[in-house]
């Protein structure tokens, strides 16, 4: 359905056990996002930013409340029927690169779409990482790259399946400054190029303020869904 968003949580709520009892992590989660927006999420540490994205990407299930992404109500998907639509639907770049280390950078962007039964994976897969600058760098192993080429290698991935949805977690969290910012012109075209939604959860003020809205966390719950930060 194109005219709904690309997004909508109502009222989710993330509860997990501890020793010390129940905690509350997410307390109440409202929050719609229309199609190719680009959000910036910030907020201290431990305010509920990372739980709130992987409540999205399905890899955390909310305790209550209603996730819709893409048009499809997911609410109560399986875990086998989660896994199904975020390969289809979510792309996902981590802080951490979670590159397969025993395949090429061709092989770990190729392979994801042999199992999505994408056509020619491996052409898609060239091209994309054609488009990250990686041309020269198909047959080399994750050992063999970079910081930075592995999260372009990893930006490739979550990009070539075109996914309606772009969740980025600290993307340059691992990277020196001039790497990170090469990093983000990347994903930052390539999201325009594609115009896909991007949700990208951010300690740095300059990259909020590359984004159409900033969504500030705090305490489980967002306090602001309208801000627009200036850059420094």
């Amino acid at each position: 359905m194109q005219n709904s968003p690309a997004l909508r949580l109502d009222d989710i709520h993330l509860k997990l056990a501890s020793h010390g009892g129940d905690v509350n992590i997410l307390r109440g989660i409202n929050l719609e996002i229309s199609r190719g927006e680009t959000i910036a999420i910030i907020g201290p540490s431990g305010s509920g930013k990372s739980s709130m994205m992987m409540v999205i990407a399905g890899l955390e299930r909310s305790t209550s409340g209603q996730i819709n992404i893409a048009g499809k109500d997911v609410t109560n998907f399986t875990e086998d029927q989660f896994a199904l639509f975020r390969r289809d639907h979510i792309g996902i770049v981590f802080q951490d690169f979670h590159l397969v280390p025993t395949m090429t950078a061709l092989e770990n962007v190729a392979v994801p779409l042999e199992f999505a039964n994408v056509s020619n994976p491996f052409d898609k897969a060239r091209a994309e990482l054609e488009a990250v600058g990686l041309a020269h760098r198909l047959d080399h192993y994750p050992s063999q790259l970079s910081g930075g080429e592995q999260q372009r290698v990893a930006l490739a991935r979550a990009f070539a399946p075109n996914p309606d949805i772009l969740l980025a977690d600290e993307p340059t969290g691992n990277l020196d400054g001039e790497t990170g910012r090469m990093v983000m012109d990347l994903l930052f075209s390539r999201h325009k190029a594609l115009n896909n939604t991007l949700l990208l959860i951010t300690h740095d003020p300059n990259l909020a303020a590359k984004c159409d809205r900033t969504i500030h966390v705090q305490d489980g719950l967002i306090q602001d869904a309208n801000v627009k930060v200036a850059a420094s």
